[in-house]
């Protein structure tokens, strides 16, 4: 009986044995995966405009100050009505005042400063959805100083109103290549494509067409250029079967 005991013993030792080392092979050697990633792209042109500028004037009185710089706030919004574009896309930003003082010295020395007077400057900003005319207009804006009006213009900015959808489009673009570039991997290495087993988004980035412009980690976003660019990555994790 003991010897049959023992017997039993040892049988039992031997599967769990069996299956401890076939659990170990197993979680030694887990099914295979595959990472790829995909990149999608789309040229596109910029549908709103921003521009902006300003102009001032300078007197030792503020009210004379104040009421030339208001004149001048006529005949730029006039003109720029007249040039087509529409009043509600007129912003007019509230009035800065600045006191000019000029600093004397003597031997070298600071001594203290004289009161020059007071600079107001307006600030202007047009949006619009009509680019070609604000392109247009803010090239000939130095017509201004033909009128007494010696207006500084920045160059514009663009921007694109659909810019969700677009992005959309992008992250499927970017999925479908790497699921292609998966597909082709597991076929050439005698394997066939699983489940998906994770989905990450890379930066989406928005250059200028042509521009060379560097990606940035961050994620670039040019405004300079109505042409534009923008791109995305997708990295995808697949099981291999």
């Amino acid at each position: 009986m003991k010897y049959l005991s023992a017997i039993i013993f040892s049988i039992a030792i031997v599967i769990a044995s069996w299956f401890l080392g076939d659990a170990y092979v197993s979680r030694a050697n887990p099914d295979g995966t595959i990472s790829v990633t995909g990149a999608g792209s789309e040229n596109f042109t910029s549908d709103l405009i921003v521009w902006e500028g300003s102009f001032s004037r300078m007197s030792s009185n503020l009210e004379t100050a104040y009421f030339q710089l208001n004149k001048d706030k006529e005949t730029v919004k006039k003109y720029l009505i007249q040039k087509g574009i529409k009043e509600d896309n007129i912003i007019f930003n509230s009035v800065n005042t600045n006191e000019q003082r000029e600093q004397q010295y003597q031997n070298g020395n600071y001594i203290g400063s004289v009161f020059k007077g007071y600079e107001l400057t307006q600030n202007v900003k047009i949006e619009s959805n009509d680019v070609e005319l604000i392109e247009g207009v803010s090239r000939e804006i130095t017509e201004l100083l033909n009128k007494g009006v010696q207006f500084n213009s920045t160059p514009p900015r663009y921007y694109y109103t659909k810019l969700s959808d677009l992005k959309i489009e992008m992250i499927s673009k970017a999925t479908e290549d790497a699921r292609l570039r998966a597909e082709r991997i597991a076929k050439n290495s005698g394997g066939k494509l699983g489940d998906l087993k994770s989905a990450n988004m890379g930066v989406f980035q928005i250059t200028g067409q042509n521009s060379g412009e560097d990606y940035s980690w961050s994620g670039a976003y040019n405004t300079g250029d109505k042409k534009k660019t923008a791109s995305i990555t997708m990295r995808l994790e697949y099981e291999i079967e």
